[in-house]
């Protein structure tokens, strides 16, 4: 996969002086807000920043929008500025392992027209894993300036999820376990189930038996029943775990894929919204 980074690789860009590379730390724990940036502070690449998914990926939920509405796009681009990067630095993202919050700060990379963006494969746990030192200590940034191109046709809001599905004109792919979307558990929402007319894509089904990404050709089996002339729109919780499935979609050649950035709990927000659930 072309957004994809290998630890070898990473490690050999930063000996031969590739200096205008950032490295982004996005651990995070949903039952656990502060524990990625604990786990940060205790340990990190070397040279690595912090963003948080609270408090640097998301804006503050309201009541519509989801739990993790996006951040205004246009004051992302000046936080990504002030950490060092402009539009010719390569970012490396990394996450605990393949996890999903790495996919959420490349989708939003790409959201305001970056295209030098990579997941570190394995993420910290294989940089450990092979041997390669982390650090304690807290670098210090030189801001730049990113020229955002805002990429404005890659969201639909709750109004055209409904429409589209009602139509049949798009395909709605919701990214949770099966027993969230089929509704037998619902761990974060007052509501079960799924949105009417969803089909589910779980997530981690992107990642082999050894815990890494699929190829890309086994990415194309794993979508071979929609099709590359659809409208897809890809959904989950609260707009993260959407966020791998989409950028495996475009790795399999899919080019219309949209987030719904609120996902399942901005649907639920409003009260005239049915939720289907199996059994």
């Amino acid at each position: 996969m072309k957004h994809l980074i290998s630890v070898s690789r990473l490690k050999k860009r930063l000996e031969n002086g590739q200096n205008n590379t950032v490295i982004v730390d996005v651990r995070f724990q949903l039952d656990d807000p502060d524990a990625g940036r604990k786990m940060y502070l205790k340990g990190h690449l070397p040279g690595a920043v912090y963003m948080d998914l609270d408090k640097d990926l998301s804006a503050r939920t309201e009541k519509h929008g989801g739990n993790h509405p996006l951040p205004d796009l246009k004051m992302f681009a000046a936080k990504v500025g002030n950490i060092g990067v402009d539009n010719d630095t390569t970012v490396v993202i990394y996450d605990q392992g393949n996890e999903m919050f790495a996919a959420r700060l490349w989708w939003l990379l790409e959201s305001i027209g970056h295209e030098k963006v990579y997941i570190l494969e394995g993420g910290y746990h294989r940089w450990v894993e092979e041997g390669n030192e982390v650090t304690g200590e807290i670098p210090s940034l030189k801001a730049k300036e990113f020229q955002a191109v805002l990429q404005s046709e890659n969201t639909v809001n709750m109004e055209e999820v409904k429409e589209k599905t009602e139509t049949n004109t798009a395909v709605l792919i919701d990214s949770r376990a099966p027993e969230r979307y089929q509704g037998k558990t619902e761990p974060l929402y007052r509501k079960a189930g799924h949105i009417p007319g969803a089909v589910n894509y779980f997530w981690k089904d992107l990642l082999a038996d050894d815990g890494t990404w699929k190829k890309e050709e086994d990415l194309e089996q794993h979508f071979s029943d929609l099709s590359k002339d659809d409208e897809i729109i890809v959904s989950c919780g609260s707009g993260v775990s959407a966020c791998p499935n989409i950028l495996a979609l475009k790795s399999a050649g899919f080019t219309n894929v949209k987030l719904y950035p609120g996902s399942f709990s901005d649907w639920i927000s409003y009260d005239e919204n049915e939720v289907e659930a199996d059994g």
